[in-house]
């Protein structure tokens, strides 16, 4: 079993430039492109996406099972959705939908695994949450760059791990506490 695929790793570099333009305007608010503001929502956005989606690769690779990420233009509903959130990006709107990629992971038919599984993604939202309000708050001397970095850090995996938390289909969430429930 490799560990990445030829087209996971171009799907990387795909994913990191579309979210780097999905969450540019962080920073520089003006119309005009602006190299520092993506290059900093590139290093904000991306590993909040790129982690959960590789925790849950992992996870079902440390199980045993395939695992293959795959970005958003390898399927029509979430190229869609991809170029929705590009024109919704492209004409100011606050509320962007995206679902950037997903890990397929055949026959999982342990219940526990499953739910593991798709806990890892949102764990890893959970940690860099936590980690970044708990260095926000007791590291001294943080420059203005790295204090509005860590914020949005902690706020977009705070949003990240609250929303696939949600018990709908198709979240993490829901196949979170299916697994749960299975047990009892």
């Amino acid at each position: 079993m490799t560990l990445f695929a030829i087209s996971e790793l171009i799907g990387i570099v795909v994913l990191t430039i579309y979210l780097g333009y999905i969450f540019s305007g962080t920073l520089a608010k003006g119309k005009k492109f602006d190299k520092t503001d993506f290059k900093f929502s590139i290093m904000v956005a991306a590993p909040a996406v790129i982690l959960h989606e590789f925790a849950h690769k992992f996870t079902a690779m440390a199980f045993g099972l395939p695992a293959v990420f795959h970005v958003f233009y390898e399927d029509i509903f979430t190229l869609m959705l991809a170029g929705v959130s590009i024109v919704l990006k492209a004409i100011g709107s606050p509320f962007i939908f995206l679902i950037p990629g997903f890990v397929s992971i055949p026959n999982v038919s342990d219940p526990l695994q499953y739910g593991l599984i798709a806990f890892a993604g949102p764990f890893i939202n959970l940690l860099l949450w936590v980690g970044s309000s708990v260095y926000l708050k007791h590291a001294k001397k943080l420059t203005r760059k790295k204090m509005i970095f860590l914020y949005i850090t902690k706020r977009v995996n705070m949003i990240l791990f609250i929303f696939n938390m949600l018990p709908f289909a198709p979240l993490d969430g829901e196949k979170v506490f299916s697994a749960l429930f299975s047990l009892f």
